[in-house]
């Protein structure tokens, strides 16, 4: 039989009075306001860290937990600079030598997305990661390193600027690259790409993460993606590991400006998305006809658990964003492939005649 070696702790609640408030005096002195909607989340991750005495945690798992969060918090104060930027990160292998075909698609991409308004997220090594600096240039770039024996420096377009993060832990880093991101762009790599690639498919295919379009591209003649699909398909899809529609969470594409289409088109209609509740609400920049909508309810029944499919405004729950119409309903939160695909049909819609 088994004993655990956890101390008991005594009770440590922020709904406790003795304990908030000295953390509300806390928020106060740190020029936050302790009656305000955000400060619940403060008051739980300082009660949550005091706990970590309690328990009893040890040094090591001390230093993770607090580098961990220092790391994000640094990461995101970088990026709440540029909110309205939209971002692609791209993810490739270091080993690329800039007179491969992989290397020029990647800055022909990169380029053709920073013309289009995008700014460009890599892991700021070299190889593919500098060629999706190269296209964009410094500016429209955002380089996420990781401190590794082998790979130390940043590559000499993202060397020394501000947007330049370094990470000591590659699940803080990775998170950064997916949360930041409105797009992901895959070129040929090794085991850290297809770690990233298969990451950032697992978050879409479980609704953990935002439906985004993730492109997987190379130069031309290639074949790692034939390669890969194959294994996709013969492998995991065929010992029914993944279901088919999971093949609509990635788009192989013919080439640079392919890829580059592929993403702009993902965001013709569609704005962003959330739930609220049970319901899934996607955001649309423009409304479109009654028709359009019955199509929908025709197409993607199998997605709705309650009700139906319907067009409206925002909900009340909602704080931002409320000018866009909505396409709302209660999601079965299964079949996020399809989900895909609904995304896909409301971007083929055409508007709704002005009234």
């Amino acid at each position: 039989m088994m004993h655990s070696n956890e101390p008991t702790p005594t009770n440590l609640s922020y709904d406790d009075p003795t304990v908030s408030t000295p953390l509300n005096e806390l928020i106060v002195r740190a020029g936050g306001d302790p009656n305000g909607s955000d400060a619940r989340f403060i008051r739980e991750m300082l009660v949550t860290s005091l706990k970590l005495l309690q328990d009893g945690r040890d040094r090591g798992e001390l230093k993770l937990m607090a580098a961990s969060m220092k790391e994000l918090r640094h990461a995101f104060r970088v990026f709440a600079r540029y909110p309205h930027v939209r971002k692609i990160s791209i993810f490739g292998s270091a080993r690329t030598p800039e007179e491969h075909p992989d290397y020029s698609a990647a800055v022909e991409f990169s380029k053709s997305m920073a013309l289009r308004d995008w700014a460009v997220i890599t892991g700021a090594g070299d190889g593919i990661m500098k060629a999706g600096h190269i296209g964009p240039g410094r500016e429209s770039s955002f380089g996420l390193a990781i401190r590794l024996p082998f790979e130390t420096t940043a590559n000499t377009v993202i060397e020394g600027d501000p947007k330049l993060i370094t990470f000591r832990y590659f699940f803080t880093r990775k998170l950064m690259f997916v949360s930041q991101a409105d797009a992901v762009a895959v070129f040929p790599g090794g085991f850290g790409t297809q770690d990233e690639t298969f990451e950032v498919l697992t978050l879409v295919q479980t609704g953990k993460s935002s439906m985004i379009p993730i492109v997987l591209l190379e130069g031309e003649g290639g074949t790692y993606w034939r390669d890969w699909s194959k294994f996709v398909n013969d492998t995991l899809l065929g010992s029914k590991f993944i279901s088919p529609e999971d093949r609509n969470l990635y788009y192989i594409a013919k080439d640079a400006a392919d890829a580059a289409d592929h993403v702009q088109r993902f965001y013709r209609n569609y704005h962003s998305s959330r739930f609220v509740r049970d319901d899934f609400v996607i955001r649309v920049r423009q409304p479109f006809r009654p028709e359009a909508i019955e199509r929908l309810n025709d197409e993607f029944a199998v997605l709705v658990r309650d009700g139906r499919i319907e067009q409206r405004g925002a909900l009340p729950e909602e704080e931002d964003h409320l000018e866009l119409p909505r396409v709302v309903f209660t999601h079965t939160r299964h079949k996020y492939g399809l989900l895909r695909q609904l995304i896909d049909r409301i971007n083929e819609f055409e508007p709704a005649d002005p009234d």
